[in-house]
């Protein structure tokens, strides 16, 4: 069995009963990134390919995380097709969240972006003041995972509206944001190895900022050269990324090398914000 990680990847000193999440380990981003891919190319195949429009398309994908996160809560410990089909499914809503907003009722990205930065907080605070922890290696509870997955549709949401506002609004392109976010990534990851920001601050920051660095991938390999993109369309990058993750869950329900599990009481991984 894998050794268990704290939020980025470093090797904590205990472990004790199974989690319901996966080892934060490379797998866990890479395949976290292909999902927000497909979140954004998955969103505007069915909204816009199979001419289902946002609110039917709205609609079904609401349905289908409702019926896995139902799943997902029911099994007793980490089941990895259960789990990343939701996250897939749940990176496709809140980009639906983030585009009916904007499509559909003319709300700006301006505005979007902080109201839900401003959720996400809300719910970071309420999960804290009700559990004390924010750590992903102490979900063991209904409530921690209902926070959990909360927490996760606001970052996915966000993230949709970042991106939007940088790579449409301010006109950087898609490529250009991908840069930017990665950067920022990248920038975390070394604050949090060389600089000391906590894991749980330095996780969350992360999972923010690759939403928007995910869509921006998806968005510059699927949309028209004369948008800026690659021009392979939403229907083969869908595929490619869809193809790629169900190998890698594969792997990893063989394997079993992203099992995770709880530490004792709220340990390392339960460092609270900010004095990570």
């Amino acid at each position: 069995m894998a050794t268990h990680t704290d939020e980025l990847g470093a090797v904590p000193r205990s472990r004790q009963m199974l989690s319901k999440v996966p080892e934060v380990t490379l797998y866990f981003w890479i395949i976290k990134i292909l999902c927000t891919t497909v979140g954004e190319t998955a969103a505007d195949l069915l909204n816009e390919n199979l001419g289902l429009g946002l609110t039917a398309t709205s609609l079904i994908m609401s349905v289908l995380l409702v019926v896995t996160l139902v799943l997902q809560f029911r099994v007793k410990a980490y089941v990895p097709g259960v789990y990343w089909l939701a996250v897939v499914l749940i990176s496709v809503v809140g980009t639906l969240v983030s585009d009916n907003l904007t499509d559909n009722l003319g709300v700006s990205l301006t505005v979007t972006t902080p109201v839900f930065a401003g959720l996400l907080a809300v719910t970071f605070a309420a999960w804290y003041v009700s559990e004390r922890t924010l750590s992903i290696h102490s979900i063991r509870t209904v409530r921690r995972e209902a926070f959990y997955w909360l927490a996760i549709l606001f970052t996915f949401a966000l993230g949709t509206s970042a991106g939007d506002l940088t790579a449409e609004r301010l006109d950087l392109g898609y490529w250009v944001s991908a840069v930017v976010f990665g950067a920022l990534i990248a920038a975390v990851t070394v604050a949090h190895l060389r600089l000391r920001l906590g894991a749980v601050l330095a996780f969350w920051i992360a999972y923010v900022l690759t939403r928007p660095f995910g869509a921006s991938i998806g968005d510059y390999l699927s949309q028209p050269r004369g948008d800026g993109g690659l021009g392979l369309g939403t229907v083969g990058t869908s595929m490619l990324f869809l193809v790629t993750i169900l190998a890698l869950v594969v792997y990893l329900t063989v394997t079993r090398r992203d099992v995770a599990v709880a530490e004792d009481g709220d340990g390392e991984g339960a460092v609270s914000l900010p004095a990570a």
